[in-house]
């Protein structure tokens, strides 16, 4: 990788030069808020997570970790807005540069992670747009229809909803992923970056577009130190272990081929007994 750079054609290094990662709270009225991050070289959206709080320090800390994990390595760059739940994440991104690339502080490449205002982070605010307009509107619709079968004051049905709903949201929010990822838009003339081409080809085939894949590669065995010492998978799980392990075997029986907003309710009462 060409690391003398200068910042001011950064935009176009490649996939991983920049994650743009923030929160979407359209669902958080009710329970479900969302994180996600997005490519910015490639548009191509690398994680969306259902959370129980996307205000969370130690939650944000640990998704951004667990992408790490997943991708085998960090950007040159991660940006966000200025929140207070970002700042754990900050320092992982500066100490994870410090001990596995130092030599990218010593040249014009920019800071490990950045912050900016939200209407600047434009990579992913403009994909909440889409999140919301294609998809984020009909959950909030489907939820809406539990009046007549929903208690949220009984603490059996509603820690049926945080095992349910979650599992439905997440699949949501993959389906979306993917659909996104391989949709080819048009080509822009004036975009620096790659356009009339799918984010997952792209993302995947930089050098066919002029670019290299920026991901800079760590210690996956001590990224993973760290997601334990943060306390796990607790922050991001809506409900214990023991009870999402019972939930799946009960959901299981049912023979449902498939959850959906449309019988997700008619699921609820079916597995209410059982819980």
């Amino acid at each position: 990788m060409q690391l003398s750079l200068k910042v001011s054609v950064a935009v176009s290094l490649g996939p991983h030069h920049e994650w743009s990662c923030d929160s979407h709270d359209k669902l958080s009225a009710i329970g479900f808020p969302i994180w996600g991050v997005r490519d910015v070289w490639s548009k191509m959206w690398l994680g969306l997570w259902v959370v129980p709080n996307n205000q969370l320090l130690k939650a944000i800390a640990y998704l951004y970790l667990s992408l790490i994990v997943e991708l085998e390595g960090m950007p040159l760059q991660s940006t966000t807005d200025c929140g207070l739940e970002t700042t754990l994440m900050f320092g992982l991104a500066n100490a994870l540069r410090e001990q596995f690339s130092p030599e990218l502080n010593e040249v014009n490449i920019g800071p490990a992670h950045c912050f900016m205002k939200s209407v600047h982070n434009i990579t992913i605010e403009r994909g909440w747009n889409q999140v919301h307009n294609k998809w984020g509107t009909n959950i909030k619709m489907f939820w809406e229809n539990s009046a007549e079968v929903y208690d949220s004051s009984n603490p059996v049905q509603y820690e049926l909803v945080q095992w349910l709903w979650p599992k439905l949201i997440q699949e949501e929010l993959d389906h979306f992923r993917k659909v996104n990822n391989d949709h080819k838009p048009k080509k822009m003339t004036v975009s620096k970056l790659p356009s009339g081409v799918s984010p997952h080809i792209a993302f995947t085939l930089p050098e066919k577009y002029g670019s290299e894949n920026c991901l800079q590669p760590l210690s996956i065995t001590v990224v993973q130190g760290l997601m334990e010492d943060l306390g796990g998978e607790e922050f991001v799980q809506f409900v214990s272990p023991e009870y999402a392990a019972h939930a799946e075997e009960v959901f299981n029986s049912l023979g449902v081929e498939e959850l959906t907003t449309a019988n997700i309710w008619n699921v609820f009462t079916a597995m209410l007994p059982h819980m």
